[in-house]
């Protein structure tokens, strides 16, 4: 009777060693990964609008810092002055919203290196 070679349900000895390999580097971009979230928290964009009449500061967690305004760029006189105002803030928030999510896609892509836009990887990759 002859042995059946490769039925033992496990990989053969040559790809074990490659697994693991792939498993260690997977845990590593893990952890690079939440260290670049940490650092996302305390990293900011700045949006300046209006001609410097509004500023939002924000993280890289989306969180807002800050919101100025520099009330004598605002034309109280106006009567249009409260809707001017309202839309500077609305785009200033936008704006920073867009910046601080790009600044954050740009910081993972570099230790992912796109891997996360593969299907089935995400998941693996804790995104």
């Amino acid at each position: 009777m002859a042995k059946r070679r490769g039925m033992g349900g496990g990989l053969p000895s040559g790809m074990q060693g490659g697994m693991g390999g792939m498993m260690r580097q997977i845990q590593k971009m893990q952890e690079e990964m939440a260290t670049a979230q940490e650092q996302l928290a305390n990293e900011t964009v700045e949006v300046s609008v209006g001609g410097g009449a509004v500023k939002v500061v924000i993280t890289g967690h989306q969180r807002v810092q800050s919101i100025t305004i520099n009330k004598d760029m605002v034309d109280t006189s106006d009567e249009e002055w409260l809707n001017d105002l309202q839309d500077l803030l609305v785009l200033a928030m936008n704006q920073a919203i867009e910046d601080s999510q790009t600044m954050a896609a740009r910081k993972m892509e570099d230790i992912t290196g796109g891997l996360g836009d593969i299907p089935g990887l995400g998941g693996l990759l804790g995104g």
